[in-house]
């Protein structure tokens, strides 16, 4: 039987406000258990939440950025469950009447064609504390750093068909979050998490099947090994016979796979109810208009320009346009190289590279963008040939240089490209392989291409890769040919 695989997403991205969401207290990451918990944040008797109103700011944000409906009158609701993390026995969060409702992202799948996602809803909550297992003589302590830190919570449609897709799908609202500057999106420290719903049915059947929820998965490797392995356990599991059950699994990566938690809870079992200290939130039209106004160029529109303005190909502007910082250290390469193509393949070949194998981010980048620039403009004058560029991004990375030019001028990198200097140290190249001119002028067409090659890896070789390649290739032919 053939299978269809149905994946829903809930992802939540912690807010980069400077405080937590009902309290003063701060939301650095990093500070001593508890030294960020407040009186509300412990839920101590008799104290009342005030809402942050740049949670609010950042919640239109991002759903002005997905063309989504904007509430008018969002009511926040308390969700009741006992956890040890969660003094205050709720969970402050909207259910009903939520801040952010339908919209869509369009994701760019491997094949460069674009698919859209439909997003449910986007409704703001707050975080509950954090359970430590480690280093309590076999008990638990509690940390209510977190408690209160403002989520953004993301819904989507069941519109995801593969593991693939959804992290293109969690890539994109990443991206987004980040452009917008709503959230760092930093997963390892839990900034932006997922919560994987997954189902399969038989191919062609319309209703969904029984769905498991993955729990708080933070990495895209993650998300994708666990989807699949959970659609691989729901498949064998119906094909032997039985039945899956909705229910939390938990992945766990060492093992690589997923184990169940509880049985799936329903909105009923929270019993839902408004809040009795939180007003609703009333969003007018001119506090609306003006977070339009603040929003940045959206990856989308910076990949649909990069393919305009500088002809770059859909995968090429997807690439660089998928973070802000990258977008903009390529345009500043672009504009001080003026060659948008030659920017696009350094910035994505020799760079990325070099900040994969150093584990860098690109703002940790020990090539700046102007350096790399300057490096292009070389290039492109003929200063330094293609092969030598390489040793002098290599020199930039090192630190050895100020600039491209400085490390030409040092290590004495400039190209030969006076024919004369070029003529007579081919002339040499072919007195020492006499032998091998014979062969070439006697060869068929076919077999003295191959043998082209060896002349031109004798001259730059004696040239020390300076000559230009160009002449190198014309004068060549015509010596051997003459």
């Amino acid at each position: 039987m053939q299978w269809e695989t149905v994946i829903g997403l809930e992802i939540h991205a912690q807010l980069s406000t400077q405080s937590k969401i009902f309290s003063g207290s701060a939301t650095s990451f990093g500070a001593e258990p508890n030294a960020h918990a407040s009186l509300v944040d412990l839920g101590m008797p008799g104290t009342l939440p005030v809402l942050n109103a740049e949670a609010v700011r950042m919640a239109c944000k991002f759903g002005l950025a997905i063309d989504a409906e904007i509430a008018e009158r969002n009511i926040f609701a308390r969700k009741n469950y006992f956890y040890p993390d969660l003094p205050k026995g709720y969970q402050t969060s909207q259910m009903d009447h939520p801040i952010v409702g339908k919209g869509h992202l369009d994701i760019t799948l491997e094949d460069g064609t674009v698919k859209r996602i439909g997003i449910t809803r986007a409704h703001l909550e707050e975080d509950a504390g954090k359970s430590l297992h480690e280093d309590f003589h076999g008990m638990s302590g509690i940390d209510l750093n977190r408690a209160g830190t403002p989520l953004l919570e993301i819904v989507s449609e069941p519109d995801i068909r593969s593991a693939k897709e959804a992290v293109a799908y969690v890539k994109a609202i990443h991206a987004l979050v980040r452009y917008l500057g709503i959230c760092d999106g930093n997963m390892a420290e839990g900034s932006l998490r997922c919560d994987c719903n997954v189902s399969v049915r038989p191919k062609g059947q319309e209703a969904f099947g029984t769905r498991a929820e993955i729990k708080n998965v933070n990495s895209f490797r993650f998300i994708e090994k666990a989807i699949n392995h959970e659609v691989q356990r729901q498949i064998e599991l119906i094909e032997d016979g039985g039945k899956v059950v909705q229910e939390t699994r938990l992945y766990d990566p060492n093992k690589d796979e997923t184990r169940s938690m509880r049985s799936k809870e329903e909105a009923n079992d929270y019993r839902y109810f408004p809040c009795p200290d939180l007003l609703p939130v009333v969003i007018e039209p001119a506090f609306l208009a003006e977070v339009r106004s603040q929003l940045p160029e959206l990856p989308t529109e910076k990949r649909d320009r990069f393919q305009n303005e500088y002809g770059l190909s859909v995968y090429d502007a997807s690439v660089l346009s998928a973070s802000r910082e990258l977008a903009d250290y390529f345009e500043e390469v672009q504009r001080v190289s003026g060659d948008a193509k030659l920017a696009a393949n350094w910035v994505m070949g020799d760079l990325s590279s070099l900040l994969n194998k150093q584990d860098l981010d690109i703002a940790q980048a020990p090539v700046s963008a102007a350096q790399l620039g300057g490096l292009i403009l070389r290039i492109k004058d003929d200063t330094i040939s293609g092969k030598i560029a390489k040793m002098v991004f290599e020199a930039l990375a090192a630190g050895e240089g100020t600039s491209a030019d400085a490390i030409i001028e040092a290590k004495g990198l400039k190209q030969v490209t006076d024919s004369g200097a070029i003529e007579a140290m081919l002339d040499e190249v072919l007195a020492a392989n006499a032998a091998q001119v014979e062969q070439y002028r006697a060869s068929d067409e076919a077999k003295r291409g191959k043998m082209f090659g060896f002349f031109v890896g004798q001259a730059m070789k004696a040239s020390k890769g300076k000559a230009n390649p160009g002449q190198v290739n014309q004068l060549l032919k015509q010596k051997l040919e003459g």
